[in-house]
């Protein structure tokens, strides 16, 4: 089995972020940091060379894949700033893409250009939401089986 690629690592957030050749996303990538934070706790790390996740959890697939992820995080790339949400965007949050303003989706990213282009209460709630998203389904996942014999 190959083994994970992106991993968390011991480099500087803000090394990284004060590096950004675009002033524009440093402000934006330090306003992404302060609510990412504040929404989850926890401070944030690097994972690879160019992504910033906050929260860690560790996942296995039914197919016997297994790594280690981010709760949620961001990077800000050269075309636009990637934000790593850990539910499915459409079906998790239609109502919140219709208040969210001027972005592009993937699967489980939005890619803001700057942050003045959305409505950032819109954004901190999708936050929000995807952390306890997340967080309820790893409990439910470790609660053993209740059921018994029949």
């Amino acid at each position: 089995m190959a083994e994970q690629k992106t991993k968390k690592t011991g480099e500087s957030v803000e090394a990284f972020i004060d590096a950004v050749p675009d002033a524009q996303k440093r402000e934006d990538s330090y306003s992404l940091l302060k609510m990412m934070q504040e929404i989850t706790g926890d401070s944030p790390h690097m994972w690879g060379p160019s992504l910033i996740g906050f929260g860690d959890y560790h996942y296995k697939y039914e197919s016997g894949c297994s790594g280690d992820w981010f709760v949620v995080g961001f990077s800000p790339r050269k075309a636009a700033i990637s934000v790593y949400l850990t539910c499915g965007l459409h079906e998790q949050f239609a109502s919140h893409l219709e208040r969210l303003g001027k972005f592009k989706t993937g699967v489980g990213c939005l890619y803001v250009k700057k942050l003045a282009d959305i409505n950032l209460s819109v954004l901190q709630e999708m936050i929000q939401i995807s952390v306890k998203s997340l967080a309820k389904t790893l409990k439910d996942k470790a609660k053993p089986n209740k059921k018994g014999p029949k």
